[in-house]
């Protein structure tokens, strides 16, 4: 398949890419930066250095790779974990999730691509009875990261009434190589090439949103592993 990386460099994208090539798809990364383009280009790529708020320059980007699916995994959060910095950042991510994910449908809309993936979140439900499942509602309401969770809800109804097969990956709270923490802080919990792999699963998904996480009882994974294979022990080799 020919794919459209939005998010390459970033957490997920640094796990993805390798698999992405190891079996064979043909992958364009998009960046905003020209030194991590020669990287990713190094590395078996084609990079596009384009911002995802600058939406011609998107949709040309996007229609010269001509891509069969686009993966939507951008977000804009600190590279190392700082609560002040973070916390001045939701704003900025949520705009990610609002603005870009707009501008990244059109652009794919456009190139005619068939399928569009994207990175959600699945520690966002309202409160209720766990493990939450897929059709629980989100909580858009009220708590402390309510400016996330409703731009992810926001983004999350833009991708499904795109018109494309529209995959949802509901991931836990990253840890791992390159995420802010090692190993497992609050649930749920994804190890960051458990979350890599369940991308490339949703390549050849059925349409809809799924839960990726770890099995600690926070979040129902049963229709992951059910209908995709999901395994949250995988790890890179």
């Amino acid at each position: 398949m020919r794919i459209f990386l939005a998010g390459a460099s970033g957490a997920i994208g640094r796990r993805l890419t390798p698999l992405l090539r190891k079996v064979g798809h043909d992958v364009t990364g998009m960046t905003r930066s020209s030194d991590v383009a020669r990287a990713l280009e190094a590395a078996g790529i084609h990079a596009r250095v384009v911002d995802v708020y600058d939406a011609d320059a998107l949709k040309r980007a996007v229609m010269q790779a001509r891509p069969d699916v686009v993966m939507h995994q951008l977000t804009d959060l600190p590279r190392v974990f700082d609560e002040t910095q973070l916390a001045a950042q939701y704003p900025r991510n949520a705009r990610i999730r609002t603005e870009g994910t707009r501008n990244l449908i059109a652009a794919a809309q456009a190139a005619a691509a068939r399928r569009f993936i994207v990175q959600s979140v699945a520690f966002a439900y309202a409160p209720g009875k766990e493990p939450y499942v897929e059709t629980d509602p989100l909580n858009v309401t009220d708590g402390p990261r309510m400016v996330t969770v409703r731009a992810a809800a926001d983004m999350e109804r833009q991708v499904m009434a795109s018109g494309m097969d529209a995959v949802v990956l509901r991931y836990g709270l990253f840890y791992g190589p390159g995420t802010w923490t090692e190993s497992p802080v609050r649930k749920p919990s994804l190890h960051i090439d458990a979350a890599a792999q369940a991308a490339v699963l949703a390549l050849n998904a059925k349409p809809g949103i799924y839960n990726f996480a770890d099995d600690d009882g926070t979040v129902s994974i049963e229709k992951a592993r059910r209908e995709l294979g999901f395994d949250p022990a995988f790890r890179l080799d």
